[in-house]
């Protein structure tokens, strides 16, 4: 995959009769170190395979160890009260190298390269494509996985939820896990939910070689088709980009922005939608709640709130995975309405649905530079953008 040339810099302003392409070679480098990006690149071009394609932590980064691929075997079997202590053990061994919750560095590479291509070019404002519709100050988006025939029997409780702040959610089932209630499905759809996938199994073992993903790929795809759904997320986002080309998707979730809890820790840095070849990848930016209520213990929604801020002020997604199965434990239920509370208050976002998110994304692409309802403005202040 070639991530630069679908969301390098130029691509992602889309700015009309702005910078010339050698405006943009110039600027990407010092915008890259002046943003705090100390990574090893030789042509720029590699700087987003180590960034998006989380390339900096190395070849064998997509790859579970011999103890955390145990723990995971034995995991659905194990007293609840042990699990914590478990994480807490693998945790001390987690991946260095991203800030946490926020990992601004991206965020400011993107917007310094655009100030940067813009001085050069001599040019004062420019015109630019909108991020969001309506020129929203970020796009809010709200994901389910349901991991256990447990969470599936929570499902209503938690749409209730959604539902009584003006929300709605994608709910992602586990295909083969437990039975799928085909009522509860179509009973969501007709509330006005988005139904997606969350892998074959709940077990770990999607990505263990390449013949075994190959073969559940298949049947996850039949099952896509079954559903008329268009957006994966892989159970406990174990992930593999280049495998992953295979499902017949429009987005996937499986990607974060930054998060060392994850059986996989790291993060892609973007907290923008990106192409990631054939499909939308469309980054959770928010904690898990399994996380933030679980393993850190937060009684309130504060550590969702602050990182929000950093989202509105560079007009990022602001999407998170919250689950029915731990609706009920750690004061998660609470917390997540504290949190929907507050959204609802502070307005000025886009919400929509994961699946409506991608496409617009793809057609903000395909309309190229800016142009219609859909421009904005963005002014060079003093050395820095300010986006209208």
């Amino acid at each position: 995959m070639n991530l630069y040339d679908s969301n390098g810099p130029a691509q992602f302003w889309g700015l009309a009769s702005g910078p010339a392409p050698g405006h943009w070679e110039a600027a990407l480098r010092p915008a890259m170190e002046a943003a705090g990006l100390r990574l090893p690149a030789g042509d720029i071009a590699e700087l987003l395979e180590l960034v998006l394609g989380e390339g900096q932590f190395g070849p064998d980064h997509w790859r579970l160890s011999p103890a955390k691929r145990a723990y995971y075997r034995i995991k659905p079997a194990l007293p609840r009260l042990v699990i914590p202590l478990l994480r807490r053990v693998y945790q001390r061994s987690r991946a260095p190298g991203l800030e946490w919750p926020v990992e601004p560095r991206y965020a400011r590479f993107v917007w310094e390269a655009a100030a940067r291509a813009m001085a050069a070019a001599g040019l004062a404002r420019c015109a630019y494509r909108r991020l969001w519709p309506g020129n929203a100050r970020f796009a809010f988006v709200l994901t389910h996985d349901i991991e256990s025939a447990a969470g599936q029997a929570a499902v209503r409780r938690l749409a209730d939820i959604d539902e009584r702040f003006g929300f709605r959610a994608v709910f992602n089932f586990v295909l083969e896990s437990y039975p799928l209630d085909h009522g509860l499905i179509a009973e969501l759809r007709a509330r006005g939910f988005e139904i997606g996938a969350h892998g074959l199994r709940h077990d770990g073992r999607l990505f263990d070689s390449r013949e075994l993903f190959m073969r559940r790929a298949q049947r996850i795809n039949a099952w896509l088709d079954r559903l008329g759904a268009v957006g994966f997320r892989s159970p406990l986002t174990l992930r593999h980009p280049e495998w992953m080309q295979v499902l017949n998707i429009e987005y996937d979730l499986s990607f974060f922005d930054t998060d060392p809890f994850e059986p996989i820790p790291g993060g892609v840095m973007s907290v923008w939608p990106f192409f990631m070849g054939r499909f939308v990848e469309l980054p959770y930016t928010l904690v898990q709640d399994s996380t933030l209520t679980g393993f850190l213990r937060a009684k309130d929604p504060q550590v969702w709130l602050r990182k929000l801020d950093f989202l509105e002020r560079h007009r990022g997604l602001a999407l998170m995975a919250v689950h029915p199965d731990y609706l009920l434990r750690d004061g998660t239920e609470r917390v997540y309405a504290e949190f929907l509370d507050a959204v609802r208050s502070r307005g000025g976002y886009w919400h929509a649905l994961p699946r409506e998110v991608a496409r617009w994304w793809r057609d903000r692409a395909r309309a190229g530079s800016a142009n219609g309802d859909d421009a904005g403005e963005i002014r060079l202040v003093n050395g820095s953008i300010e986006a209208t």
